[in-house]
């Protein structure tokens, strides 16, 4: 069996019912893409808006790609006419120009909120409050995005006990907002990568980005 697909097949093996991978395909070749496509994978998830633009473009319109990189405002528009899900939303900003994008596609855009959860300073989301706020200001004004969840990235570290407190952490703010705003069709929490992605699925998560440890080496 193809390695990329005995890799899939292997995670996909570990997860339980909740649980949906997705390849993350970032700096692959088209090649690579298809060899999981063809074996009969179809979700796949990219960080530059330019990458992905030119993925959709050249690779079969059934595949549902996610965007999971920072997503810049300006660059909205090019995604919003195929994008299945956006993970990275981390301004209300941001929400309001995808709701602009996808209402000139004739589209509702599906979308997970990214809360800060990590150490470093780099990585960018709402903090509690900002999350809370951001439910506040008129989502109903926004009738083209649809919140469906949050998504989180952990600490680059090897202590796995600081790994597994951030997810916890989130688990538990997704829990709260879920139930604090019943209204919303809150069914996804995407955290865990290739090197904590058991750590995330033991806490909750429902989508696992996994990149390196399918496809190897990126290009």
């Amino acid at each position: 069996m193809n390695q990329i697909i005995s890799q899939i097949k292997e995670i996909e093996s570990q997860l339980d019912n909740q649980a949906r991978l997705i390849a993350v395909s970032k700096r692959q070749g088209n090649e690579k893409i298809l060899e999981a496509y063809n074996a009969g994978f179809k979700r796949f998830g990219e960080n530059y808006v330019q990458e992905l633009v030119s993925k959709q473009e050249e690779l079969p319109k059934d595949i549902e790609w996610h965007m999971i990189g920072h997503l810049q405002s300006n660059k909205v528009k090019y995604i919003a006419p195929f994008v299945s899900l956006i993970h990275s939303v981390d301004s209300f900003k941001l929400l309001k120009e995808i709701n602009k994008q996808a209402l000139k596609n004739d589209r509702v855009i599906d979308c997970l909120l990214q809360v800060h959860i990590a150490k470093e300073s780099t990585k960018t989301g709402f903090d509690k409050n900002e999350l809370v706020e951001a439910l506040k200001t008129g989502l109903d004004t926004l009738p083209n995005v649809r919140i469906i969840g949050l998504m989180g990235m952990s600490t680059l570290t090897d202590d796995e006990n600081e790994i597994e407190t951030e997810f916890k952490g989130l688990k538990t703010l997704f829990d709260e907002v879920k139930n604090n705003n019943p209204e919303l069709p809150l069914t996804e929490l995407s955290m865990g990568m290739s090197g904590d992605w058991p750590l995330a699925v033991k806490n909750g998560s429902t989508l696992i980005r996994v990149g390196s440890a399918i496809f190897g080496k990126r290009l």
